[in-house]
């Protein structure tokens, strides 16, 4: 198997533990980053992610067509949407307390960071486009940690980073030991391609109140620019 995915898995457990310390300490700093990011996070849900999905739904298996509308994939990813957002609506219910909000927060992503990471080290990936892949992936789990250290910073500093770096080893050890088929693996990478656009909407664009648009832009058109000429010149 291809080492690169197995060196982005290791990336993606260090932005877990480090990624506040990562972030600028000043809030303007921090908005104009969250900007960038999420003006890049646009860029991958719309190059890359739905062009994927197109894809994994057009590659279905003919013997699995008898039962197929030309939507399942996008359905599953819909699905994906449905359950983030009961997620969330859970989190932040009031008749729930503190301490259970954390612990049904950090078991939904240590799930959410077990099935990334399946996926990642399931696709063989490489060169320059392993490169992309993972800026846009690392930058989308470097706001899902800080959306969790915005909920429960104690908690999350002491206890939280750790368990939800330990999803990452998780979809790691069950990308070495089981081997999907292509239907299956599809259906993993749709939830999860459901479940990253909601949060990217939803989490990572600063409202337009606080988004600095012009950096926005430079993230949205930079990262759709690059991947599109790699994809020209490469054939992704």
């Amino acid at each position: 198997m291809n080492v690169i995915p197995f060196f982005i898995g290791i990336v993606f457990i260090f932005l877990h533990l480090m990624a506040n310390y990562l972030l600028p300490a000043e809030r303007i700093k921090r908005l104009i980053w969250f900007s960038f990011s999420g003006g890049l996070a646009v860029s991958y849900v719309f190059v890359y992610l739905l062009p994927t999905l197109h894809q994994e739904q057009a590659n279905i298996e003919e013997k699995y067509r008898a039962l197929a509308m030309e939507s399942e994939i996008y359905f599953v990813g819909l699905l994906g949407v449905v359950v983030f957002l009961g997620i969330q609506l859970i989190v932040r219910r009031k008749d729930v307390s503190h301490t259970s909000s954390f612990w049904v927060a950090v078991a939904f992503y240590t799930f959410y960071n077990a099935l990334i990471s399946f996926t990642v080290l399931s696709v063989d990936v490489v060169g320059v486009q392993a490169l992309f892949y993972s800026i846009a992936i690392g930058l989308h789990i470097i706001a899902v940690a800080h959306d969790m250290y915005r909920e429960f910073p104690n908690e999350y500093s002491k206890k939280g980073r750790y368990i939800l770096a330990g999803g990452i080893v998780i979809g790691w050890i069950f990308a070495l030991t089981v081997e999907l088929n292509p239907l299956i693996k599809a259906i993993v990478f749709a939830f999860i391609s459901g479940a990253m656009i909601f949060n990217v909407f939803k989490n990572e664009l600063p409202n337009e109140k606080e988004i600095h648009y012009f950096t926005f832009t430079i993230g949205v058109f930079s990262y759709t620019v690059l991947t599109m000429s790699l994809k020209f010149f490469f054939e992704w």
